[in-house]
Order: structure tokens, then sequence, then C-alpha cells
């Protein structure tokens, strides 16, 4: 009779959401199988029903602490298109300006505060130094930057739009206020700054970083899957409006609009999780999680947006692009270059972000179409840092939500995330002996995600 013995590493630490692993080994000490355990039931779908279509871009901002300026934009976008209303240009200028520096915000935080410990001070390090403090103790000079960057960058945020979480500032028909040109000006120095702080962050890991992990990263988790996320209409990389892109592992795809989505990608529900697991409708063949014969899985955030998009809209972001591809080609697969993608659209971020607040048009002071509630369905959809954000909406005659479906970038990596963690723990899990360095990389697998 085989008896099993199951390893919980429970939290996991420095990701940005709540998760546990359990791991089960046979009788001969190897690996039966993985699973992540997300809780994530939140009920949102639900409780939202009969709510007035215009509240909902201020509540759904509540599902995420880190993230709610994507939630509160991928919402607008589908109650504008309930209601029929499409703002002026000038205030989808405003919301995607705020959105992109929220994307620049963020990558810093998950590089350096949360997987930035396992590169400076090393996956096998003792946990009690392995972490945020660890590394400010090893390089403060860096750290005390990174707090300063991310400090401008959330400030700049508030001072502009009221809130750097829980916001309000984007309204239906486009946004609640005008920029004006003190703003733009002060704004535009600071994204400077930032910008300049990304370009010696991509510098510094490429140098003194990834080159001593390329054995971790050629190995760690790596699964073969497809990818999605959104490009514009001449295939770049587009993190706040376009068509969505879905490629499959050998790199075909096939472009759809957000609002076709439901034919595109289905929702499968495990029995052992509360998370719903996306997978590729159009694709045919089903769902499954067999590391050597996965079906319908595809993956979304940094990895996958700079996978699908066939080149980035900014020059220095580009140059890294054609860096990454000759190293790693298209699409790349290892699960740990997701730090690597993330610092590519790092520098995409605030490049586009001073390219909209070098354009005059910025400050133009209409902002906002009138907008009247009425009976409608309207998908939006943003790139949150985590993947494709979904929000899709019905309103009867009286602009009442009736229904509610939301995909969160997160939710399409379920999936892969106990792909790559079941590929990291069998890989490193043999004959019963693990250790606590070893249950640290298997956490790496899902870090790399920041799920």
């Amino acid at each position: 009779m085989t008896e099993t013995r199951t390893i919980k590493i429970s939290p996991i630490t420095r990701i940005e959401g709540h998760a546990s692993i359990a791991i089960e080994l046979d009788d001969a000490g190897n690996v039966a199988d993985s699973k992540v355990h997300f809780q994530s039931i939140r009920g949102f779908e639900k409780f939202v029903e009969g709510k007035p279509a215009e509240e909902l871009p201020r509540i759904v901002t509540r599902i995420c602490g880190i993230c709610p300026w994507h939630h509160h934009l991928a919402s607008n976008k589908a109650v504008d298109r309930c209601f029929g209303v499409t703002p002026p240009p000038a205030g989808q200028k405003l919301r995607e300006l705020i959105q992109t520096i929220a994307q620049a915000e963020d990558k810093l935080l998950h590089f350096f505060f949360l997987a930035a410990a396992d590169f400076v001070i090393g996956p096998d390090a003792d946990y009690a130094v392995r972490n945020v403090i660890g590394v400010a103790k090893a390089n403060p000079d860096l750290a005390k930057k990174v707090v300063q960057m991310r400090y401008k960058a959330k400030m700049m945020i508030e001072k502009f739009a009221g809130k750097a979480i829980h916001p309000v500032a984007a309204v239906t028909g486009g946004f609640a206020k005008a920029m004006t040109e003190e703003d733009r000006k002060w704004m535009l120095e600071g994204m400077r700054e930032i910008y300049d702080f990304a370009r010696f962050t991509i510098d510094f890991a490429k140098k003194d970083i990834f080159p001593k992990y390329m054995d971790a990263i050629q190995s760690l988790g790596v699964i073969n899957t497809g990818f999605i996320g959104t490009v514009d209409s001449a295939g770049a990389l587009n993190l706040y409006d376009g068509k969505i892109r879905l490629m499959k592992a050998d790199g075909s795809y096939t472009d759809f609009e957000v609002q076709d989505y439901t034919d595109y990608l289905g929702e499968h529900v495990p029995s052992w999780s509360y998370g719903k697991f996306p997978y590729a409708r159009f694709w045919n063949e089903g769902f499954s999680l067999d590391l050597d014969n996965p079906k319908g899985i595809y993956r979304s955030n940094t990895l996958a947006r700079i996978n699908v998009a066939d080149h980035m809209a900014t020059p220095a972001a580009q140059e890294e692009l054609e860096e990454f591809r000759k190293l790693f080609g298209r699409p790349a697969q290892a699960t740990l270059l997701y730090h690597y993608a993330r610092l590519i659209e790092e520098v995409y971020a605030c490049e586009h972000a001073i390219e909209m607040l070098e354009d005059p048009e910025i400050t133009d002071p209409n902002v906002r179409a009138e907008a009247e509630p009425k009976a409608g369905r309207g998908v939006g959809c943003v790139e949150a840092p985590r993947g494709t954000l979904i929000h899709d909406y019905s309103t009867d005659d009286n602009g009442l939500i009736t229904r509610a479906n939301m995909i969160v970038g997160t939710t399409h990596n379920l999936g892969p995330i106990n792909m790559s963690v079941d590929q990291a723990a069998r890989s490193l899990i043999q004959n019963g002996h693990v250790d606590e360095g070893i249950l640290n990389k298997v956490e790496m697998a899902v870090r790399a995600y920041d799920p």
C-alpha cells in the first residue's frame, strides 16, 4: 500500500495575495501531486447586482489594494459601454496616464520588495534575512532610492487624482477633473526621474542579477503554454486599450475584441479550488494541467504581454525587447523571465507616461461626456500588472446591474501557477530530501507571477 506525506507551505511569502501550497510525496519520497490554493472567493460578482452601474468603479477598487486603479478603469470602461458613452480624448488620456504611472510604481514594488530577496540575498539564505529588510541592509543606498521612486509615483497620483488607492477620479464618460499646465510640468519632471531609475534598474539586473541565475531561469518552474495580452492596431503592446491577442505555444495567434471574450475564453472551476481557471475555449482542446500535455492553458502578465506583442511602442523598451528576444526567442517560456519582462515593461510605462505628458492635448479641459443610465451590456478591459483584466456588466432600464462577470489578471494564471509549482516541486524534491531552500525555490515559481 502506498503511503503519502504532505508538505504544506502556508502562507506563500512575498506575494501580493494570499495562498498556500500542498505537496504530496509518495512512499519513495518523490512528488505525487502539488496544488496551489488561493483564498480568492470574494463574492464581488454577486453583491454588485442591483447596484447603480456608475457606483461600481468605486466599489471594485476594493478587490485589490495593490492595483485599484486598474479595476477602477476597467469598470469605468464597462459602464461607459453599458450606457453608450465615449469619453472625449483628453478624458481617455488622463485615464491612461494614471494607469500607466500606477503600472510603473507596481513593478518597482514587485521587483525590489517581493522578488529581489531571492536574487540579492539568495534563495538558500535564512528566511530571517531573505526579505526586504535584508535587501535594504545589503544595499541601503539602492533601497532608499527605491522607496523614493515608489513614493514619488504614488504621491504623483494622489496629488493629481485625489487618491492613490480606492480611486474615484475616473467617472462615467471620462475623468472628474482636467489637468492644468502646472500639473503637467511637475508630473513630467517626476516621470523623467522615475524613467532614469527604470533604466538603471534594468541595466543593474542584466549585469548583476540575471546572469548569476541563468541555470535557475532555464529550469525552475518552466512550462510550455500559450499567452494572452493586449496589442494596438499596429501589434504593439498596449496597457490601456486595443485588441486581445491569444497566442499558442508555437507562436501562432488570434486577435479578438474584448466584448467577444466569451467566444475565446472559458472558465473551468476545479473541485479543489475556490478560484476559476480560465482557458482557451477557442482552441477546442478542453482543459488540462498535465505538464506533458496541457490543454487550453495560456498565461497572462508581463512575460505574456511582451510575447504576444510584435514590438514595443517606445524606443528604449523596443531596444530592450530586441535584446531579450535574441537571448530567449518568441515566445519565451521560462517562468522566471517574468522578472526580466517586468523590467522591460517598467521602461515602457515610464517612456509612455512621458510621451503623454509631453502631449499638449492632455490639458484640454473637455474631459467628460454626459451619460444617461440605460439598459445595455458593456465589457471593459485594461492590462493590470498581473494580467488582462476584464469587467463584464449588464444593466436594466434604470442602469442597475443585473449581471457581472470579472476575470482578474491573476485568475488567468491560476492554472499555470499550479503547473509551474508542480514542475518545480517534482524537479527539486527527490527521494524524500527537502529543506527550506528547496521549498523557497518552489515558492519562487509562484512569485514570478506576482499573484
